[in-house]
């Protein structure tokens, strides 16, 4: 039997989001705000719990503190029907059953579906040590599924706009490239460097000189830099079609070859071949002459 002990209060981040609502569930109204010794095996793990892996050497090393220390941050959960399902808390739920603990305390609260993914994914984006990419995907699926916007995830998470937006960017990265980063091969830095690419081909072939090559970031935007603006070059020399129709008529009209060289969008030159004096002083005459 669940029996009540001392209400305590929760700290800022997912607790701002554990505001109790109505049920007609008289025994969970009867607990909620309370923390309470909850037996493990009436504990459901989340089902919409965004984190989809658990190191086994840190769940080992957090086992080894609950056995000394015990739990000392109470897991939430929520009631449903004759059981509770987990809103927050898993690795001490189950490090607290890896040492065969019985029971483990918790913050009661009554939540709906929507409520529950929410404050899992609140949850998952606070805590420490967390990949970039599940990260990113927790800002995804907030938009996604719980309709919010980044404003609005700023305020949620307590983080800034731009932030967000960083992270979001990194889910358009190769997805090669997005396991990399969560594998640790290479930082949230150069994912970040990587994404102003688009071509998931170019973004590739980076990413493999970075780990051939043992690339800083900064290296990297070096090297990006570097290639992507002699590319970008390139591409304005050539890009002329916009300006066909006056070379056609400067070339039927002085019997020379013209080109156009852009070197920004209104800036650029136009050069005009000869091949000796007489064809410069052809192309002279024709363009001081008033016919």
């Amino acid at each position: 039997m669940a029996k009540a002990t001392k209400k305590q209060a929760l700290g800022r981040g997912l607790s701002a989001l554990l505001k109790d609502t109505t049920d007609n569930n008289s025994v969970a109204k009867a607990v909620v705000g309370s923390i309470i010794e909850i037996d493990v095996e009436t504990i459901e793990v989340n089902p919409y719990q965004p984190r989809t892996s658990f190191d086994e050497e840190s769940l080992g090393e957090l086992a080894s503190s609950i056995k000394e220390l015990g739990v000392i941050q109470p897991i939430t959960v929520r009631k449903v029907e004759d059981s509770f399902q987990l809103v927050s808390g898993e690795r001490r739920f189950r490090a607290s059953k890896l040492i065969g603990n019985k029971t483990i305390p918790a913050y009661i609260r009554i939540a709906n579906d929507q409520e529950m993914l929410e404050m899992a994914l609140v949850e998952n984006i606070q805590r420490k040590n967390l990949d970039p990419i599940e990260v990113a995907l927790s800002y995804q699926r907030l938009i996604d599924e719980i309709m919010l916007t980044q404003d609005q995830m700023s305020v949620r998470v307590g983080k800034k706009r731009s932030t967000i937006s960083n992270y979001l960017r990194l889910l358009k990265l190769d997805p090669i490239i997005q396991t990399g980063i969560r594998d640790g091969f290479i930082s949230m830095g150069h994912g970040r460097t990587l994404v102003s690419i688009e071509e998931k081909e170019k973004q590739l072939k980076y990413y493999k000189k970075i780990l051939s090559e043992s690339l800083s970031v900064r290296q990297t935007e070096k090297l990006i830099s570097n290639n992507e603006s002699s590319s970008k070059k390139i591409k304005k020399v050539i890009n002329t079609d916009f300006f066909e129709n006056d070379i056609k008529r400067m070339t039927q009209k002085l019997k020379m070859g013209v080109k156009v060289s852009l070197k920004t969008k209104n800036k650029g030159s136009v050069l005009i071949s000869f091949n000796n004096i007489e064809e410069y002083n052809k192309i002279i005459k024709k363009l001081t002459s008033d016919k």
